[in-house]
């Protein structure tokens, strides 16, 4: 097996808790000061010249401000560099068409700030792994004369040994809602296994079935969304209900629903990549979707109606296909990216392109050589055959049945894992 160096984060809880919160809450509360300070500037120069400052603009800005030194200047560099991460987000989907789309907002709750994530880089803490102990740096403005870094005891995972991993490149304070915990962001040495074969699946990524699946060798695989739309219905009912959207309840429920979300994705991303091993597959082909919000006729904001669009700007298709990367790199298993353009409208097995073939969202029907198809799946194969062609668009003879009969995997939500759906019991 060849070894390769990744990137893994690492969370350990705090043993010395109540001898650090006190100084854990103060650069919290001063992470969230600093970044309502930048979020007042980005508003400010938005108003006179219409534009939004990027990190390094919004670094210099503030390098002056007396927020500036309540963190290590590191750790300040970094919440700035957050929020112009989060403008350029939201103004990314605004120019995509996503008119709910809000700016960031003010980290507040009520008159308080809240208790922001910290980030400590290479110069701002030092690692004990012998003891199991980090010390953080304070800022200028929250050193005492005895004492200008928190330390911290740590206790990882039975499994994680820090003291083996290539090297800590970041170490991050988090606020969990009861309690703080460190986040440690290593380079680690693994193992990478030997490609388990030379064949090729596609993979359409939508909002009605997550991900479609066409193998090369001739059947197909869908996973529905289900579970994840009943989560968003059932989290956006429970948050309404709560007195403030920025309330300590509406957080919880918030952070509860990403931490769900981020659950569907790591194990759907892990249960493909299994299914590409156990049938050979050496390279995963996946739709790009940077410009789905784009109509492919004029270049304008697609609408896929009021629910679609909602769906569509909802779910992270750039997050999953980063997780399947990295967990089909680790079994030898290669993800390529190809653009997305006339996949929908194209037939898979003569070429035929016509958008009115896809007769609705589910069907696809061929008006030329008369192939019946679930849409998803038949946009899956022709992502695959950007790669790899198939015989039957070279002329060749080959059964199109299975992109009619796709199997179905449901997300088990009492197993958490994937399931064929007569094998599902939720």
């Amino acid at each position: 097996m060849a070894k390769q160096v990744v990137s893994r984060t690492y969370t350990a809880s705090i043993r010395n808790q109540q001898q650090v919160q006190d100084d854990l809450d103060a650069l919290g509360f001063s992470a969230s000061k600093l970044w309502n300070v930048g979020r007042w500037v980005c508003d400010r120069v938005w108003s006179e010249i219409g534009h939004i400052p990027g990190h390094n603009e919004l670094t210099s800005y503030l390098k002056s401000h007396e927020r500036y030194d309540d963190l290590h200047s590191q750790s300040s560099q970094r919440v700035l560099q957050e929020l112009a991460e989060a403008f350029n987000g939201w103004y990314g989907k605004r120019h995509n068409g996503d008119t709910k789309a809000n700016p960031p907002k003010y980290r507040k709750h009520g008159d308080d700030h809240p208790r922001s994530t910290v980030t400590f880089k290479a110069a701002g803490f030092e690692l004990d792994t012998k003891y199991e102990r980090v010390r953080l740096s304070k800022g200028s403005n929250l050193k005492e004369y005895w004492s200008d870094f928190i330390l911290c005891e740590y206790q990882t995972r039975p499994d994680v040994d820090l003291s083996t991993v290539e090297s800590v490149q970041q170490v991050r304070a988090v606020w969990t809602g009861d309690e703080w915990e460190i986040h440690f962001v290593c380079k680690v040495e693994i193992e990478i296994s030997e490609s388990p074969g030379e064949k090729t699946v596609g993979v359409d990524l939508g909002i009605n079935n997550f991900a479609a699946l066409a193998y090369e060798d001739g059947h197909s695989e869908l996973y529905p969304l289900n579970c994840l739309k009943q989560d968003d219905y059932y989290f956006s009912k429970r948050i309404a209900h709560c007195d403030d959207s920025d309330s300590d309840q509406a957080t919880r429920l918030n952070q509860k629903k990403s931490a769900r979300r981020t659950h569907y994705f790591h194990t759907l991303s892990k249960h493909i990549v299994q299914r590409c091993v156990a049938e050979g597959v050496g390279t995963i082909v996946v739709g790009d979707l940077s410009g789905i919000r784009e109509d492919e006729e004029n270049g304008e904001s697609k609408n896929w109606g009021k629910h679609g669009n909602l769906d569509l700007h909802s779910w992270a298709f750039d997050r999953f296909t980063s997780m399947l990367e990295y967990k089909a790199d680790m079994e030898g298993i290669t993800v390529e990216r190809v653009s997305e353009r006339d996949t929908s409208k194209s037939c898979s097995c003569c070429g035929r392109k016509r958008k009115a073939n896809r007769v609705e969202r589910g069907l696809y029907v061929c008006d030329e050589c008369g192939t019946v198809a679930n849409a998803d799946v038949n946009g899956a194969e022709n992502i695959r055959q950007k790669v790899s062609p198939s015989p039957a668009t070279d002329g060749g003879d080959r059964s199109n049945g299975w992109l009619a009969q796709p199997s179905t995997y449901l997300f088990d939500s009492e197993s958490g894992c994937f399931a064929p759906r007569e094998q599902a019991t939720s």
